[in-house]
């Protein structure tokens, strides 16, 4: 088994949102990552508690050459609702990481999402001039950017958006059929973890490559 240091190439670290609402887009990341040959790398992926949060997720930060930051709630929802500041956050020490890191670090590379585009300049001026993408809450919209941005950052080739929205489409269906056939409930299956449902993906991948 190789080690993270040793898989940096190939690790993407993720910064989103960790609730119910944004599993519809977690999961079509998680399966756009592994579908392209990537190994996704989130702070659910662990939990202990003795390890302190913030030196995990450092430690991912480090260990990933690749970066998805979804920023789309810097704005609370409801009246008296704080805002996420988390996100913005690790952002942060992913760019700084970059900027004042390593040769090695050098080489990262960052996708930030919003949800709708310009959004972001309320709340973070200071990242006007990135190429921030709007992924509208539309699961087929992160798939496409994803895919264009891996493309273009390290020259794969991939399969087109209709192919990979389609058997992301094919894979929830068949997932989603094993889980209840297995003893899941519809709500052991939306609140099923992220190791778990990595599996899931891996394990239907293998099968239709046989």
């Amino acid at each position: 088994m190789t080690s993270d240091a040793e898989d940096f190439s190939k690790n993407v670290f993720i910064n989103c949102p960790f609730d119910l609402k944004y599993t519809k887009l977690l999961r079509p990341i998680l399966f756009t990552i592994v579908y392209l040959g990537y190994n996704p790398r989130i702070a659910l992926e662990r939990s202990d508690s003795g390890e302190q949060r913030f030196s995990k997720i450092c430690e991912l930060i480090q260990n990933s050459k690749f970066s998805i930051h979804d920023i789309s709630r810097l704005k609370a929802s409801k009246k008296l609702e704080y805002y996420r500041l988390n996100m913005p956050y690790e952002l942060g020490v992913d760019i700084g990481c970059r900027l004042f890191g390593s040769d090695k670090f050098k080489e990262k590379r960052c996708i930030i999402f919003e949800k709708d585009k310009y959004s972001y300049q309320k709340a973070l001026s200071d990242l006007s001039g990135f190429d921030i993408k709007a992924h509208n809450n539309k699961p087929k919209k992160i798939i496409e950017e994803l895919r264009q941005w891996f493309v273009e950052n390290d020259r794969i080739m991939a399969d087109s958006v209709t192919i990979m929205w389609d058997k992301y489409n094919l894979f929830m269906t068949d997932f989603e059929l094993k889980a209840t056939a297995k003893g899941y409930e519809h709500k052991d299956i939306q609140k099923m973890g992220v190791n778990e449902f990595m599996h899931f993906i891996k394990e239907w991948l293998s099968n239709k490559k046989k």
